[in-house]
């Protein structure tokens, strides 16, 4: 299982947030680049990175905040926030990223977001983002709650040419209570698109149960920033026993 250390970008700075909300945020650093150098000296081979200003404007601010890390670190990025349309989703890819992760824009025209996970350039740099709030999807930067389960779109992908389903739960998410497993596991079992684990991780024994529950990945963010977990003990610790 791969442990994926986060970078959150607004206005070119390293933020986390709390559930997603923009009033909520802590700022931990003015130099991702530097932040991405520590994540690969402890070991981490993915990280996954952000644009909030995309996410929630629909402006690709941070491009070159992105451009710089991917081409500063031997380590693959997965991006999200902004993959809007086919345009954006190629300007993401430019930037050297290894995979883009779409999520509003694929609940909002699910026929789009089919023709372009068929595409077979894109087969493994798509990434399909569930965030869900009580089992339930959101979109818009989580200020739309949809009808349509994370589960349904899960088994609803098998099959497809995905990289990863990062499944999020939004209630969790930057607010160091424990991913949950439980609704992680079923994703997991309802696809065999690889999943990674997303929002709440507080610890390494949420890394043990993400592993333990067959995850591809989990993503550790606040509890990293905020010195609760050692990215290059979570990274052991996803080796298994």
């Amino acid at each position: 299982m791969e442990v994926l250390p986060a970078i959150d970008l607004r206005g070119g700075k390293v933020v986390r947030l709390q559930r997603g909300d923009y009033d909520r945020q802590t700022t931990y650093d003015d130099d991702p680049v530097a932040v991405a150098r520590r994540f690969v000296d402890a070991g981490a081979r993915w990280i996954h990175m952000v644009d909030l200003d995309a996410a929630r404007e629909g402006r690709a601010v941070n491009h070159a905040a992105v451009r710089a890390v991917a081409e500063a670190v031997d380590a693959r990025i997965e991006l999200g926030g902004g993959a809007r349309d086919d345009a954006a989703v190629a300007a993401m890819l430019t930037l050297g990223v290894g995979r883009v992760v779409v999520g509003s824009a694929a609940m909002k025209d699910w026929a789009w977001f089919e023709r372009l996970a068929a595409r077979g350039d894109l087969a493994g740099r798509l990434a399909l983002g569930l965030d869900a709030r009580e089992g339930r999807l959101a979109a818009e930067g989580w200020t739309q709650q949809l009808q349509t389960t994370a589960l349904e779109l899960a088994r609803r992908v098998r099959g497809w040419p995905l990289g990863a389903i990062v499944y999020t739960d939004i209630a969790r998410d930057g607010m160091l209570t424990g991913v949950n497993i439980e609704a992680t596991a079923e994703i997991v079992a309802a696809t065999d698109v690889p999943v990674i684990a997303s929002g709440g991780v507080a610890d390494l024994e949420d890394i043990r149960r993400c592993h333990d529950a067959g995850c591809a990945g989990a993503i550790i963010g606040r509890a990293y920033y905020e010195g609760k977990i050692d990215v290059a003990e979570a990274i052991k610790t996803a080796m298994g026993p």
